[in-house]
C-alpha cells in the first residue's frame, strides 16, 4: 500500500454552505426548485432525487442558499450527523448540511461519497453540541483519511456502486409495483364503485392493537421498530434491545400482514404492512397495529394510505387534543368505505398477493446486496481487500 498517501478530509473537496430563504416571503416559496434538509435524503438511499419543499428563483437569488449540481454530495451536519448522499438533479440546500464537490486532481465523487459514508463513526465522535450533535469545517481538517491511487478509486466506487444500482433498480421495481396495485384499486373500488354497495367501517373487519408485551413476557431481546424507521412500506432497520432496557413504547406484538400507521402525524407517512417478522420483532406503541382477520390486508393497506386518506386522517389528527396531532384507534375503526362485491374482491385480492409477494422478494434481495455492500466498504476503504485495476493512459 506505499502508493496510498494520507490526507485531510478537507483537502479532498470543497465545502459549500447552505441556507434558507426567508419564510416571511411568500414569492420565495413554492417554486420549481427542490431544497433539501436532512430528512429528505436520511433514507439509506445514494441518490437523492427530490425535496418535500420547493423554492423560486428569485428565493433562490435572494437568499444565501446554494444550487448544488446533479452528481456532487451533501452531508448532514447537525442532528443525525455524517447521513451523506449524492444528488440526482440540481437542488439547494438548508444550513443543517454541507454540500460537497470532490478535488478532482486527488478523488471523484462518486469514491467521496463511498468514503464519506466509511467515516461516519468520525463524525459521530467529532461532533459535538448540548442539544443537537453538531460537525464544522473544522471536522473535516480533524479527520484524516488514506487514498489509494485514482485509478484504484474509481475501481472501487465502480464495484460499491454497482450494488447500489442493483438496490435502487428492486427500490424503484417496489414502488412501480406498488403504484399499480393502487391504480387497479383505484379503478375498481374508487371508480367503478356501484352506489348499491354497502357503506361498511373498517372497524367491522379488523382489529387494532390486539396483543402487546408484559411482565410475563419470555423474551430476553427485543428488536424494536419505531415510527421513524417505517416510512412508506420501507423499513430502515430495527433497533436491538435487551428486554429491560427497552424504551416504554417498545410494547406491540405483531404478526405476519399487520398494517402499521402512526398516529403520530399522519402526512409523514410511516406506514408499511409487515412480512413475516420474526418473534422477537415489537413495535411502538406510536403505531396502530391493524390486524386484518375478516378481509385482505392489502386492500386495507391501500385503503388506508393513498394521498387523499392520509390527507383525511391527517385533518382527523389536527383536530385532536394532544400535544402532536395524532389519531385514535377509533378513528381509523370508525372510516366507513364501499364494500365491493365478494367476486371483485377476491379477484383483487389474489392480484395483490402476488404483488406484495414480489415486493418482499425484492426487500431480501435488497437486505442481502446492502449487506455485501456494507461488508465491502470498510475492507476496500481501508486496503483490507485490494482490486486488480487499469492505469488510465
Amino acid at each position: 500500500m506505499s502508493e496510498w498517501k494520507e490526507y485531510k478530509l478537507s483537502e479532498l473537496m470543497e465545502l459549500i454552505g447552505g441556507g434558507t430563504p426567508k419564510t416571511s416571503i411568500p414569492e420565495y416559496w413554492g417554486g420549481d426548485i427542490p431544497w433539501l434538509s436532512v430528512t429528505d435524503f436520511n433514507n439509506g438511499k445514494k441518490f437523492c432525487f427530490d425535496a418535500e419543499k420547493k423554492i423560486t428563483e428569485r428565493g433562490l437569488s435572494e437568499s444565501n442558499t446554494k444550487l448544488l449540481k446533479k452528481g456532487q454530495i451533501i452531508i448532514s451536519a447537525r442532528g443525525t450527523v455524517g447521513v451523506v448522499s449524492v444528488l440526482g438533479r440540481d437542488m439547494a440546500f438548508n444550513q443543517s448540511s454541507y454540500g460537497i464537490d470532490a478535488a478532482k486532481s486527488i478523488t471523484c465523487n462518486d469514491f467521496l461519497y463511498y468514503l464519506l459514508k466509511a467515516n461516519i463513526a468520525n463524525f459521530h465522535s467529532a461532533s459535538y453540541g448540548a442539544v443537537f450533535d453538531t460537525i464544522t469545517k473544522e471536522t473535516f481538517n480533524q479527520i484524516v483519511v488514506i487514498l489509494p491511487p485514482l485509478p484504484e478509486q474509481r475501481a472501487i466506487a465502480s464495484v460499491l456502486s454497482s450494488l447500489d444500482d442493483k438496490i435502487d433498480l428492486l427500490h424503484r421495481q417496489n414502488k412501480t409495483l406498488e403504484a399499480m396495485a393502487e391504480t387497479l384499486f383505484r379503478q375498481w373500488f374508487v371508480e367503478e364503485a356501484d352506489e348499491g354497495w354497502d357503506s361498511v367501517r373498517v372497524g367491522d373487519f379488523v382489529h387494532i392493537n390486539v396483543s402487546s408485551i408484559n411482565k410475563n413476557n419470555a423474551l430476553k431481546t427485543i428488536r424494536y421498530l419505531d415510527t421513524g424507521s417505517l416510512t412508506e412500506g420501507k423499513i430502515k432497520g430495527y433497533q436491538t434491545f435487551d428486554i429491560a432496557d427497552a424504551p416504554s413504547r417498545a410494547r406491540r406484538i405483531v404478526k405476519h400482514n399487520d398494517v402499521l400507521i402512526s398516529t403520530v402525524r399522519p402526512n409523514q407517512k410511516h406506514y408499511g404492512i409487515l412480512k413475516n417478522p420474526a418473534e422477537d420483532v415489537i413495535v411502538s406503541t406510536g403505531f396502530c397495529v391493524i390486524t386484518c382477520d375478516k378481509i385482505n390486508p392489502h386492500f386495507i393497506y391501500i385503503l388506508l394510505t393513498t394521498d387523499e386518506m392520509t390527507e383525511y386522517l391527517h385533518s382527523i389528527a389536527e383536530g385532536s387534543t394532544s400535544t402532536y396531532p395524532s389519531l385514535k384507534p377509533s378513528d381509523i375503526e370508525g372510516l366507513e368505505f364501499q364494500m365491493p362485491p365478494l367476486e371483485k374482491l377476491d379477484t383483487f385480492s389474489e392480484y395483490a398477493d402476488n404483488v406484495w409477494n414480489k415486493i418482499e422478494y425484492n426487500h431480501t434481495q435488497i437486505r442481502t446486496l446492502e449487506k455485501l455492500r456494507d461488508m465491502l466498504l470498510p475492507k476496500l476503504m481501508s486496503g483490507e481487500m485490494r482490486l486488480e485495476y487499469r492505469v488510465d493512459e
